[in-house]
């Protein structure tokens, strides 16, 4: 299935990167070179919130190839959103 979808189809930004990667499993897709920083994980946790409001039994995942901050990815995985890197 790992396909791009349309992000205003679950009331997210259109600059939104998602991919649909299983049934109920998405990931937003952040391409940049400057640090993921906690300001960043608030857009990332609301934006996952969005998506678990549409779809129920989501799970939502970071795939980034920006480092992150070691804070910001323990609190994107407290709330259950995991952090891995793309190429």
């Amino acid at each position: 299935m790992n396909k791009f979808i349309d992000p205003k189809l679950y009331g997210l930004p259109p600059s939104t990167k998602l991919k649909q990667t299983g049934i109920n499993q998405f990931d937003i897709v952040i391409q940049r070179k400057s640090r993921i920083i906690m300001k960043d994980s608030e857009g990332i946790l609301a934006k996952a919130n969005k998506i678990t409001h549409h779809v129920t039994d989501a799970k939502v995942s970071l795939k980034t190839s920006a480092p992150v901050c070691s804070k910001t990815k323990v609190f994107l995985e407290e709330h259950g959103i995991t952090v891995s890197t793309c190429s």
